[in-house]
């Protein structure tokens, strides 16, 4: 497959100090947030809702998912607002809520594959893969598979893939993919993330090659608070490690507000291009006031490791993509 001009580019300029007030109106827009209930997810549905967009809440516990809708309509009482059930770690529910969408629902503007796990336990999904992996990638992957009926023919669509600069430490190990033979939770956590990175970079690749009016990015949130990083101790029985993360969160950490704001560029912003990532622009890309567009691991930019992936993914998940 032949290389689209600009795409793998290295990081570019600050998106001229760009806040969630730029956000477009975005009536009858609709936007599909996976991990919507709590911190990045619910930050992001909370501006989109603030711009007047239809968001659908794609949670696996609905119950959060009506208590963070009831926050979103405290806000407007007006809006339009969804919860919709969605376990990424379970193949059938992938499917049962990309069915439902597709029976209800005409076109989608925006996917926002927001929800992760961080650095746990080893752990399997129902379809048997290791569950940072399961989640962050292979969940979504067959989710923007299923769903990408809805969102090619919607002019303008937007794929938003939220990764992390871990992905800078991890390595695609298809010999050990799943962690069956050693499982060491934070390279588990980075191979994760990067497979984010090569599936958004493939996937606008592909974008390209077929001529298709849609933007396929991924944004990074920096460090910023939200209770992904307890989850792993929490799950380890380590209330230790828990509360000491809870208050180097309160010290160091951005708000989640902060941190979603490269997300709702790459979702909404007319500068975000395809193949784009965005990130914070302050030191070390950990916080800042402002999105920009950020460079990444020359792993992110392996095409072959990236087609790869893509065909494992395939092959894992049963999904393909209508390109």
């Amino acid at each position: 497959m032949s290389e689209p001009t600009g795409l793998d580019q290295p990081a570019g300029d600050s998106a001229e100090e760009w806040t969630a007030d730029d956000i477009p109106v975005s009536t009858r827009r609709r936007f599909v947030i996976t991990g919507a209930n709590s911190g990045l997810g619910l930050e992001t549905a909370r501006e989109l809702v603030r711009h007047r967009a239809t968001v659908v809440l794609a949670c696996r516990n609905t119950d959060k998912g009506e208590a963070a809708r009831d926050i979103l309509l405290s806000l407007d009482p007006d809006a339009d607002v969804e919860v919709r059930r969605l376990d990424l770690a379970d193949l059938s529910s992938v499917r049962q809520f990309a069915e439902s969408l597709i029976e209800t629902t005409d076109g989608i503007d925006a996917l926002i594959n927001n929800a992760g796990v961080m650095a746990i336990p080893r752990r399997e999904t129902a379809d048997g893969f290791e569950m940072q992996l399961g989640t962050n990638h292979l969940g979504h992957f067959a989710l923007t598979g299923l769903l990408f009926p809805l969102l090619r023919h919607q002019a303008g669509a937007r794929i938003v893939t939220v990764s992390s600069g871990a992905h800078r430490f991890g390595k695609i190990d298809f010999d050990d993919l799943h962690g069956e033979q050693r499982y060491r939770r934070w390279r588990a956590y980075g191979q994760s993330k990067l497979a984010n990175l090569l599936f958004t970079f493939e996937l606008a690749r592909r974008i390209d090659a077929a001529g298709l009016d849609m933007v396929a990015a991924a944004a990074h949130p920096g460090y910023a608070d939200t209770n992904l990083q307890s989850a792993g101790p929490r799950m380890s029985g380590n209330r230790f490690v828990e509360r000491a993360t809870s208050v180097f969160n309160m010290l160091f950490a951005q708000d989640a507000a902060r941190g979603a704001l490269p997300t709702l560029y790459a979702a909404t912003a007319s500068g975000a291009r395809n193949g784009g990532y965005y990130g914070p622009d302050g030191l070390a890309e950990q916080r800042g006031k402002h999105p920009k567009e950020v460079g990444a691991s020359a792993r992110a930019r392996d095409v072959t490791v990236a087609q790869r992936l893509w065909d494992v993914s395939e092959e894992l998940t049963g999904v393909t993509y209508d390109l």
